[in-house]
């Protein structure tokens, strides 16, 4: 059955604020490099945001320079006006060995299980369960409040949120529907009981106007192409999308008839020598031949990069475009798409 839901955006839309904001890409795209910028943009200006990463990569702590992260949440970036960023690596079984002494003081056996290797056991013939207990991590800091005397205690409105928001770099395109749609992974495994309760009530931060899943694409064919898919499934499962993030775009230093000229093989090669010869280059027939070369492959992109944001226009979501960075983004590359995405209204 396919759940019918309005999309919302990375800003807040009718005064219900976005809080739980899921990033996903087809790999390669720089989807964990636009995570922790658009964690970046949504704690500046003296917010609070998590950053929480589930793939066990440690991609957040090479991108900010630090240590590591274990399975606790540690600050990783200040912002400007005040603002933070912390960042947790969530482990499928540190959230179990949590979840049990949070929930039936078991921790002691629940370390027995570990070492038991049960706990391994578990999760790979009920792989729905690791997700439950991975976005049951992000879901819970999204509902954590200040004050609270325990993890996954009671939501009491009196009290603020510990995070203006949460930012989870979750799984590549093609499983994020099925990642986040936790409920019907543990239908099998437990109709009633705690692990369903915590199912639903992980599904319900998940399905609420709170939570929306942004897609980090490229203009490039297979990426746009997963990207069209995944919005489709995040739909028909009822989850929100909430915006296209192109990534890697190319500054354009050419004019439009000069890519039309360098496409049909058309361009001046007298005037490229006669420039090569002007700047003191050797050999400026061999240059100029390079350059047109070099031209008409950059015309075929450009034209290629035209035809694949034509099919991102048809998707009814806000896009916004990331310039394309010097290889090995550092802590400046990332405050630069973070001013990006701020400037384009993406948060």
């Amino acid at each position: 059955m396919r759940h019918k839901l309005p999309e919302v955006s990375a800003r807040e839309r009718d005064g219900d604020p976005v809080r739980l904001h899921v990033v996903t890409g087809k790999g390669g795209t720089g989807k964990t490099t636009l995570a922790a910028a658009l964690a970046l943009a949504l704690a500046a200006g003296g917010g609070r945001v998590l950053l929480v990463e589930v793939e066990g990569r440690q991609g957040i702590a090479q991108l900010f320079g630090t240590p590591p992260l274990p399975y606790e949440e540690r600050p990783v970036a200040d912002t400007p006006g005040g603002g933070r960023v912390s960042a947790l690596a969530v482990d499928a079984e540190a959230a179990l060995l949590e979840y049990l002494e949070i929930f039936y003081g078991m921790r002691r056996a629940g370390q027995a299980l570990t070492r038991f290797g049960a706990v391994d056991f578990a999760t790979t013939i009920a792989p729905g369960m690791r997700d439950v207990l991975l976005t049951g991590k992000a879901t819970e800091a999204v509902r954590r409040r200040v004050g609270d005397r325990r993890r996954g205690g009671r939501d009491t409105p009196a009290a603020p949120h510990v995070y203006d928001a949460v930012v989870l770099d979750a799984p590549p395109t093609g499983r994020v529907a099925q990642f986040l749609n936790v409920n019907a992974e543990v239908a099998g495994l437990a109709r009633v009981g705690p692990i369903r309760n915590h199912a639903d009530k992980v599904m319900e931060t998940i399905r609420s106007p709170r939570t929306v899943v942004h897609f980090v694409t490229l203009l490039e064919e297979m990426p746009v192409q997963e990207t069209l898919d995944g919005v489709a499934e995040v739909r028909a499962v009822g989850l929100r999308a909430g915006s296209v993030l192109v990534n890697m775009v190319r500054a354009e230093h050419v004019a439009a008839a000069d890519l039309d000229a360098a496409a049909a093989g058309a361009l001046d090669l007298g005037a490229l020598e006669r420039g090569a010869k002007a700047a003191g280059l050797d050999r400026p027939d061999a240059v100029a031949r390079g350059l047109a070369a070099e031209m008409a492959d950059h015309a075929r992109r450009v034209r290629a990069e035209a035809e694949v944001r034509e099919r991102l226009a048809g998707i009814d979501l806000p896009r916004y475009e990331l310039p394309l960075l010097a290889p090995g983004v550092d802590r400046a590359g990332l405050d630069t798409l973070a001013g990006r995405l701020r400037a384009q209204g993406a948060v």
